[in-house]
């Protein structure tokens, strides 16, 4: 038999109707609003009229991600999958992902395999239109705020201080920087501006922490979208509710509130939701489809983006700290390519054995085995996921060194062989899911300075010696803490390919300091981003972009897409 792609596999796939995987998941037709025959959104009342406990809850995160792929959506629907056949009532919850990726270089985020959910090709394309909602919210503020320049600016408002931004769900360096309001007095006033990707909209953001629709209006009301004139010691934050945005805002965000509930090839039910990047924004799915999912399951399997560092990392020390969740247990996705990656080795020379090379590696998987075990102090497990090219020596060298660390590493063959690949991995995660969690603790508590909080991420979670601020981000610290912001989580935006804030660095280096460039408030998600070394907030695409191997037939039927 050939090899068959990511989506020749998920199009192969006998879906269950979606009122099915409904049923399973013990959710009454009236929560249920339809999108087609495989695809339903769940009305967040649910939440508040389910009086059912609790299950556990389950983070999957990573090490460093590298070229050569860790899978970490795949290893969550995976294990999920081997949950449920171990007769454990399972539920996923993801994000939604990007089209910035998808027509990019990363492609989707639906899994790998037979380790997927679908239909992979709507949940990888416009699903059921979220992304445009949070854009739509995002760029209505936009133009309200140069609309109310135009009329007078009431607010007085420093054309030149507008911190909020345009989105569009692409990779689009051309819109980084921008010169708008050419052409004349009535086409606005010409000032310099720029893009974000949707996913790093603060709009983004605060749905996905958002408790409901009162919460979400609230968080709206509360977004700065600049300053007023003046010294900068006597700037006044101008907020959306100032411009009396939110609640156009919130009509736009109404139904995309509501968690998506969609089904794995196993048809595990999964609650697909929201889609912060975990390097320039929190990176985790919604609170609320996090909560239905313990709601609705015994389990509920989540994933945090890219590294533990990123990822892991706010998901415990935002997400979990807002919304009061704990989870029961961390898995720990590494490869033998990526760790061999780490230790020096390139892209093309993977597929051989150097166990010299997987042992210079192993440190990055180290730091964040003991991030996770002696910084938050959860149970903890390191899942290896399989490729066809590791070798018995490789993996017995990952398996020893993790014993010597206390912690099991179990192989994970779940892209190959879906459910059935991950069931040594689900015995182990629901052994630690017993084990006691109340130990767990944050990174740094929120009544230090923003640099006590900042020197604490990057001394405890990096590895590293100590943060610095350029002179700009000095003033910035010194007016957010004047303003009465100082209390708000930290969101570090770095590079998730280093423990450092420059990519080339890999491994666990030691000694090193994280440069903060820029900081800006968002206070509608309640947290303060920290821009760190070169990370920009709208990627661009690389030389052969995805986008150049996709393509529909006239069935409709969609090649291409990974």
């Amino acid at each position: 038999m050939g090899f068959k792609t990511d989506i020749e596999i998920a199009q192969e796939c006998e879906m269950q109707p979606i009122q099915k995987i409904a049923s399973k998941a013990g959710i009454d037709e009236k929560y249920l609003e339809l999108y087609g025959n495989y695809k339903a959104k769940i009305d967040y009342k649910l939440l508040k009229e389910s009086d059912a406990k609790n299950g556990k809850l389950v983070l999957v995160t990573a090490i460093n991600p590298t070229p050569a792929g860790e899978g970490k959506t795949t290893t969550t629907v995976g294990l999920a999958d081997a949950m449920q056949r171990l007769d454990k009532n399972t539920m996923v919850a993801l994000r939604e992902p990007s089209l910035g990726p998808v027509f990019g270089i990363k492609g989707g985020a639906a899994g790998g395999g037979y380790a997927q959910v679908v239909p992979m090709e709507d949940i990888n394309l416009h699903f059921t239109g979220d992304f445009h909602a949070i854009g739509a919210a995002n760029n209505l503020l936009a133009a309200m705020i140069d609309n109310h320049v135009y009329q007078g600016n009431e607010l007085n408002i420093d054309t030149k201080n507008i911190t909020w931004k345009r989105c569009v769900d692409m990779n689009d360096r051309q819109l980084r920087y921008i010169v708008d309001g050419l052409g004349g007095k009535a086409n606005g006033e010409p000032r310099e501006d720029g893009y974000d990707i949707t996913v790093a909209s603060e709009i983004m953001a605060a749905l996905c922490l958002a408790e409901d629709l009162t919460d979400l209006k609230e968080r709206l009301s509360r977004l700065v979208i600049g300053y007023t004139f003046g010294k900068m010691s006597e700037q006044k934050p101008v907020t959306a509710g100032d411009l009396h945005a939110e609640g156009a805002m919130c009509a736009l965000l109404k139904d995309a509130l509501k968690p998506n509930l969609v089904q794995t090839l196993e048809h595990t039910p999964a609650i697909v939701h929201g889609g912060p990047f975990a390097n320039i924004a929190h990176g985790c799915n919604s609170v609320i489809a996090t909560k239905m999912g313990l709601k609705l399951g015994d389990y509920c399997i989540t994933e945090a983006g890219f590294g533990a560092d990123l990822g892991a990392e706010k998901f415990l020390d935002i997400k979990c700290r807002k919304a009061g969740l704990k989870p029961n247990a961390v898995v720990l996705v590494a490869t033998v390519r990526a760790l061999k990656y780490n230790g020096g080795v390139s892209k093309n020379d993977l597929e051989t054995e150097n166990l010299d090379a997987l042992k210079k590696g192993i440190p990055n998987l180290v730091k964040h085995v003991d991030n996770i075990k002696n910084v938050y102090h959860l149970p903890c497990v390191v899942a290896i996921n399989a490729f066809p090219t590791d070798t018995k020596a490789e993996l017995a060298l990952i398996e020893e060194e993790c014993r010597k660390i206390g912690v099991n590493a179990v192989l994970s063959e779940v892209w190959a062989k879906g459910g059935e690949g991950g069931l040594r991995l689900a015995e182990e995660v629901i052994r630690l899911c017993e084990e006691d969690n109340s130990g767990f603790a944050y990174a740094y508590d929120l009544d230090g300075s923003i640099e006590d909080k900042l020197n604490q991420i990057v001394q405890k979670i990096y590895g590293g010696r100590k943060v610095v601020f350029t002179s700009a981000a000095k003033k910035q610290v010194e007016q957010l803490e004047r303003l009465g912001y100082g209390r708000y989580p930290i969101c570090v935006a770095k590079t998730q390919y280093s423990l450092t804030d420059d990519q080339t660095r890999l491994g666990a280096p030691k000694d090193f300091e994280v440069t903060v460039r820029n900081l800006k408030i968002c206070a509608g998600a309640g947290f303060i981003v920290a821009l760190t070394g070169k990370i920009m907030t709208m990627p661009g695409l690389p030389k052969h972009p995805s986008a150049e191997n996709i393509d529909v037939d006239e069935n409709g039927k969609i090649v291409g897409l990974f």
